[in-house]
């Protein structure tokens, strides 16, 4: 059993308490925006004239789960199997998890333009191979209010359900904001997804259902509102774009407060000046060991100490920058 194991079922019991707050490391950009997504090679002055090679993100990710404080490793089939074949999870307590699916928003390359369309059902990897190597993936899913486009994801989420519950496979759901114009007001939409959410689930039994949801952080009413709506709904926060260190650590504290269970941070993590420091942090931050400003301050005193200049001052870093955040 690992580490996410137990707390999920503690979670699920009503037993939760903050140090059982899940945190996952999201590396599964390969599948999306692919080189880009493994990120800079930083020097120590925060310089680079090139993304990191995929050898490179693999000793990354083995850097992460070696450290042992996050709970999910994300990333794509192809990667965890080398992962697997090296023996980076032999008595692990990361749970690995992988990319089951890479709908067409995710399609996001340089120069791509496939994201400015209602998202499309896509999956790549197949639950029958990779159970050889994890029992749990992430399958994502985007409304649009777009007939069409909406009623194909979703009989291509139903497909995967069934072939996931045949093959002993577990998931997790992330549903992102709509990629394109809806028509639906700003303040509503966040309303829209959460039904969205529950509508598509509703259909489904104990035994269908993710495991937890992952979600954007679209406000303090809006994750309340789902997460009281059905208790036995876990929900996680997705992490969106890098942001400063203080955006890192407000939203794994406001996320907390208002009710998820779980946090999947890709670039937040694997952009920052030093991604170990930071997962640290995150964790401290949701065991209530330390407020988001304390963390950012304790964050850049790590940095000094190893020799990394910060990519911002400690004073523009401990700015919150994103709006959803900022209440």
């Amino acid at each position: 059993m690992t580490r996410f194991d137990a707390k999920i079922a503690k979670i699920r019991a009503g037993n939760y308490k903050r140090t059982d707050f899940i945190i996952a490391d999201a590396k599964d950009g390969d599948m999306g925006p692919s080189i880009p997504s493994c990120g800079p090679k930083l020097e120590k002055d925060c310089s680079y004239t090139r993304y990191r090679t995929r050898a490179e993100f693999l000793d990354q990710i083995k850097a992460v789960v070696t450290q042992d404080i996050v709970d999910i490793m994300l990333t794509s089939a192809s990667n965890l199997e080398l992962l697997t074949e090296s023996g980076v999870y032999a008595g692990s307590n990361v749970k690995p998890a992988i990319r089951a699916n890479d709908a067409t928003d995710i399609w996001v390359g340089r120069g791509a333009t496939y994201a400015s369309q209602p998202s499309r059902p896509y999956r790549t990897a197949s639950l029958s191979v990779n159970r050889r190597h994890t029992d749990l993936g992430l399958y994502s899913i985007t409304f649009n209010n777009d007939l069409d486009a909406d009623y194909n994801s979703l009989l291509a989420f139903l497909d995967f359900v069934e072939d996931a519950h045949d093959h002993g496979f577990n998931y997790f759901l992330e549903v992102f904001n709509p990629n394109v114009d809806t028509g639906i007001s700003p303040d509503l939409q966040p309303h829209f997804v959460n039904d969205c959410i529950c509508r598509a689930l509703a259909g489904l039994t104990r035994a269908q259902r993710p495991q937890f949801l992952k979600i954007p952080f679209n406000g303090p009413k809006a994750l309340e509102e789902l997460t009281s709506y059905d208790p036995s709904l876990i929900v996680g926060v997705l992490g969106g774009g890098a942001g400063t260190a203080r955006d890192t650590f407000e939203l794994i504290h406001q996320a907390e407060k208002y009710g998820a269970r779980v946090a999947l941070f890709g670039r937040k993590i694997n952009l920052a000046e030093d991604p170990l420091a930071m997962v640290k942090f995150m964790r401290a931050v949701a065991d209530g060991d330390l407020r988001p400003e304390e963390a950012v301050r304790a964050y850049h005193g790590a940095l000094q100490a190893s020799g990394q200049q910060p990519m911002r001052t400690l004073s523009d870093d401990t700015v919150v920058t994103e709006k959803v955040l900022m209440n």
